[in-house]
């Protein structure tokens, strides 16, 4: 076993406040794509900002035909052994929970119960008029066939959009601040299949490097805080995972 593995499951043993953060990388190890690698929904479609959105129908609808093209994915997907290791970590006490940048919930799925989703989730839809939320599969269904955008059926006419964070879109403010206390008051942050380059979410294992917790970094590619990190774990995120918890 590597002397990597190996001292990362011993500080998980001794740490205090432990955060798992995790993006893209651990979610495409159980068949989600990542959207912006060739040939992904990103590089196939234009992109709608949230204002378009707001504003055009035509947007909205070019909207919901990528987001229902995506729903496939995540409709057909199931949480690999790295969201299972994380979820048993919770369940032991041996973190405080999951930031994650991943819209799939399948941490929540694995049994994780603490999940802050920086980009909300993509299982949901909400009204942006009324605020309704709920499931998104029966709305997806209704596009599939009709070809129409589903309207509110609360309020009646109101704009549904997928919960998650669009482009030119703020993100959650309540759930971005409790992010960042949970990095400033760990003691270990263990990030997972992140390229920790998309801001502010990547400057979130950041801040709680600079405020004196060791950073792990576990990704199959280098990322943009490589060169602050207290260990580097290449490979593939369920594997790392997984030895780590076989190390404990």
């Amino acid at each position: 076993m590597s002397s990597g593995i190996e001292l990362t499951a011993h500080w998980l043993r001794r740490a205090k406040s432990v955060v798992v953060f995790t993006g893209a990388g651990i979610s495409t190890e159980s068949g989600i794509p990542d959207f912006r690698s060739p040939g992904g929904v990103w590089t196939k479609y234009r992109t709608v900002y949230f204002d378009e959105f707001c504003q055009s129908a035509e947007a909205r609808h070019e909207y919901w035909v990528q987001k229902t093209e995506a729903h496939v994915a995540f409709a057909a997907a199931s949480p690999n052994i790295g969201h299972q290791t994380i979820a048993k970590w919770e369940e032991q006490g041996r973190i405080r929970g999951v930031i994650t940048q991943n819209i799939d919930g399948l941490h929540q799925i694995a049994g994780s119960r603490d999940v802050l989703e920086l980009h909300g989730t993509a299982r949901e839809v909400t009204c942006l008029d009324c605020d309704w939320r709920s499931p998104v599969d029966p709305f997806v269904t209704q596009f599939r066939e009709t070809s129409e955008v589903p309207l509110c059926p609360e309020c009646g006419d109101g704009r549904l959009k997928h919960a998650t964070v669009s482009f030119g879109q703020v993100l959650p403010e309540r759930t971005l601040n409790r992010a960042h206390q949970w990095c400033l008051d760990a003691d270990l942050v263990i990030t997972v299949g992140s390229s920790l380059v998309v801001y502010p979410a990547a400057g979130l294992p950041e801040a709680g490097k600079r405020s004196g917790a060791k950073l792990v970094i576990i990704n199959r590619d280098e990322t943009g805080l490589d060169t602050i990190a207290d260990m580097l774990i290449p490979g593939s995120c369920g594997e790392a995972l997984a030895t780590i918890d076989a190390a404990l």
